[in-house]
């Protein structure tokens, strides 16, 4: 007992405040990390004043895992699009476990006719497609890693193409490769990340699936089949990759790029459909599309939003 209480002694007063100024320091230190946070406060309460957009039932589908602490980053991603499309589009939002009445009702207002997955639905679909006794790993890793639930709780709602996009991202400009495979999907589509972040090795992971991996696969938008998913390899996929080479924020990426292996699938352009654009890139609006990973949510935060027409 004294052992744990001295440990996290040594945790709370040095350890953590070490690693959270490491981190800010990754944004040029207190100060301009602050000035991303303010910017950042006051891009959530902005996004409460964007003029409402229409979901259309006949409308491409797109899929937003979201909550109340990424509905602002949502609201502006949908909001991009939208202007540099004439496409129809259906938005579909996917409770991350966060949505309530009054949040949806907030939703409702800024987004005509969206469909909602409440958490009643991805429980339903959750027992009949992934029993806990049969994929404990999944579930667990539901509970403790949000980011596994745009496969879990999106892929198990039926059908089979689904296009899923991260709200932390922005459109400059039309997407025509996006909208064309959302006309006919016959393929996997996905972005090409700038520079390969699975969390693990490529050696373990394709001993794992048996196949070459396929290179830098960024989730941000990704196109999958439900009916395509082999939940009996995720699950065996999780707990191997974490048995031999620990936990990882990457998982679901790595996961998904082990399900694409030797499958056909379209990489989007990273020059078109950009993940960490620099300084010059976002100044620019250089692109289709801007995804704000890592050190560009400085970017993001302080200046990319605010040039979005309300």
């Amino acid at each position: 007992m004294i052992r744990f209480t001295y440990q996290n002694l040594i945790n709370h007063i040095y350890r953590f405040p070490l690693s959270k100024m490491r981190y800010m320091a990754k944004f040029g230190g207190l100060w301009e990390y602050g000035l991303m946070q303010h910017n950042m406060a006051e891009m959530d309460k902005c996004s409460q004043k964007l003029t409402s957009v229409i979901s259309y039932e006949d409308g491409y589908p797109v899929y937003f895992l979201t909550g109340k602490k990424y509905l602002f980053q949502t609201l502006y991603c949908i909001k991009s699009l939208v202007n540099v499309s004439s496409e129809k589009f259906k938005f579909i939002l996917v409770d991350d476990g966060t949505f309530d009445l009054a949040f949806i009702k907030k939703i409702e207002h800024q987004i005509q006719n969206v469909v909602i997955i409440t958490q009643e639905i991805i429980s339903k679909n959750l027992i009949a497609a992934l029993p806990k006794d049969q994929f404990p790993m999944l579930h667990k890793k539901r509970a403790e890693y949000p980011h596994i639930k745009k496969l879990t709780d999106i892929h198990t709602l039926g059908g089979n193409w689904k296009i899923v996009l991260d709200s932390d991202m922005l459109f400059w400009d039309t997407p025509s490769d996006l909208i064309n495979w959302l006309k006919a999907p016959d393929c996997n589509i996905y972005m090409q990340d700038c520079v390969e972040s699975y969390g693990y090795s490529q050696l373990l992971m394709e001993k794992l699936c048996g196949k070459s991996v396929p290179k830098q696969v960024n989730v941000g938008i990704i196109g999958l089949n439900s009916g395509d998913i082999n939940w009996g390899n995720i699950e065996t996929w999780c707990k191997n990759l974490e048995e031999n080479e620990g936990t990882s924020y990457y998982l679901e990426q790595a996961i998904t790029a082990m399900h694409l292996s030797g499958k056909t699938g379209i990489a989007l352009s990273p020059q078109k459909y950009i993940v960490n654009p620099s300084a010059s890139e976002v100044e620019k609006a250089n692109g289709v599309l801007h995804h704000y990973v890592d050190i560009s949510k400085a970017q993001y935060f302080n200046k990319a939003w605010k040039k979005i027409v309300s």
